[in-house]
């Protein structure tokens, strides 16, 4: 294999791929990239077996057609320091040489035959999703989805689509996190996404996509790259018991002077008390090294009693970061049950500090 391509479209390729690779065994063939140039084309992959990337560019010029693995993070180390001009890599024995004018780098390579093989769209049922609204929704609940979970449906997010809607779902059992989609089809399905791939597919995919799925695999194509995740194998709680049937108090509150209320008190305790009152709400933290901090804001609320809700104030930062209407609800109960916080689609259900 022999080709001649631009550092900024190597090196644009290599960074995307990085988080596809096995980094802490460099003897394992997934800590390596997949180069192939054939017909005009370089296709390039990477793999840790549970997530992958493929990415197709015509903007190389091939001078012998093959194909090789080297070490990602390694080639990109080479790239990155390489002046912004074309680089030649070549495969001489069983190195790859990687060449910019009077510099000259080798690296080992691996039989690339050996190199996993990426899961098939080919036959796959197809979903039908708007992509600039999967995006946006698996943006708002990522950050309620728990981390090293015992339980590992938990450590990802879930897509139910139904007759009517599609419910994009996630949980950490402190808060739950549901953004609800007109769903114009007549698909029904249910599949757990890691939360790895989630994050991946925020930063790799903004326009046009397809979307494939089996009972392992969820596959989505743009014209840029192909992209597979492992689906968790599990049953999602049901989320629906979870959201309050209804709520005694509902409010409207301005979300930028909740932000910079909240954001002061948590400067000293991350866990606050919110009162509300007739006319006023208090914020207070909630701290045991003896530090206070108070603020307060002067807003009507449907109380006539003291109505005291203690929060991470986390969960609610999480939510108004997301949204981008200048006002958000809040459906509240009892001081000790979940309360439902909401902005058109998206809604979180925090389950409060019990005081």
């Amino acid at each position: 294999m022999k080709i001649s391509i631009a550092k900024t479209i190597l090196e644009n390729i290599l960074i995307h791929s990085q988080a596809f690779l096995e980094k802490k065994d460099t003897s394992q063939i997934t800590s390596h990239i997949y180069l192939e140039t054939h017909a005009g084309k370089l296709l390039i992959k990477a793999t840790d077996y549970e997530i992958g990337l493929k990415v197709e560019t015509d903007q190389v010029e091939t001078l012998a057609p093959g194909s090789i693995t080297a070490n990602g993070k390694k080639l990109l180390d080479i790239i990155r320091i390489l002046k912004d001009d074309n680089i030649i890599l070549e495969t001489i024995g069983e190195m790859l040489h990687i060449q910019q004018k009077q510099s000259n780098f080798k690296l080992p390579t691996f039989n690339a035959n050996e190199f996993p093989q990426f899961p098939n769209e080919d036959s796959k049922p197809k979903i039908n999703l708007d992509s600039q609204k999967l995006i946006s929704s698996l943006k708002k609940i990522t950050p309620a989805i728990d981390n090293n979970n015992p339980k590992f449906e938990l450590n990802g997010a879930l897509i139910d689509i139904s007759t009517n809607k599609i419910s994009i779902v996630s949980t950490d059992t402190r808060r739950l996190a549901l953004v609800e989609i007109e769903n114009n089809t007549n698909d029904e399905l249910s599949l757990i996404i890691p939360k790895k791939a989630i994050i991946e597919i925020q930063k790799l995919f903004f326009n046009a996509i397809e979307i494939y799925y089996d009972n392992t695999h969820l596959i989505i194509k743009s014209d840029q790259y192909t992209f597979f995740t492992k689906l968790i194998n599990g049953k999602f709680p049901d989320f629906t018991r979870i959201i309050p049937k209804e709520t005694r108090y509902n409010l409207s509150l301005p979300k930028s002077v909740m932000i910079d209320a909240i954001k002061q008190i948590t400067t000293i305790s991350n866990d606050l008390k919110i009162t509300f009152e007739n006319d006023h709400i208090t914020f207070e933290s909630l701290s045991e090294d003896n530090i206070e901090a108070k603020t307060q804001i002067t807003f009507n609320t449907p109380f006539n009693e003291q109505f005291v809700l203690a929060i991470n104030s986390k969960y609610i930062l999480d939510f108004l970061s997301q949204i981008t209407t200048n006002e958000f609800n809040v459906g509240l109960n009892e001081s000790n049950l979940p309360f439902v916080v909401s902005s058109e689609d998206f809604k979180t259900i925090v389950m409060p500090i019990v005081i």
